[in-house]
């Protein structure tokens, strides 16, 4: 799984901003991480208003996100992260 060469919090927008060793880039909104968090237990369907007010390192492999809801228990490893990105950058015809 390619490694994240760039990762930027962009507050305004409210998107993560990650890029990828292999070109893949996208700006992923706050509220599609909250609600696909790799933790056990509630993801909320509509999670529109949440912010992440913090991006902790995990390691050399994940970060934690910190969401202005209190939630701060998923670990986003590169996989997970990888994943995400591709299928939100995907075509919706082809899902």
């Amino acid at each position: 799984m390619p490694v994240p060469t760039q990762i930027k919090l962009h507050t305004r927008s409210c998107r993560l901003e990650i890029r990828f060793e292999d070109g893949l880039q996208c700006r992923l909104p706050f509220g599609y991480l909250r609600s696909h968090s790799p933790a056990a237990g509630e993801h909320p369907q509509d999670a529109g208003d949440v912010r992440v007010t913090a991006i902790e390192p995990v390691g050399n492999y994940a970060v934690r996100l910190v969401f202005s809801d209190g939630h701060d228990s998923g670990l986003y490893t590169w996989d997970t992260l990888y994943r995400l990105a591709k299928a939100f950058s995907a075509p919706q015809d082809s899902l």
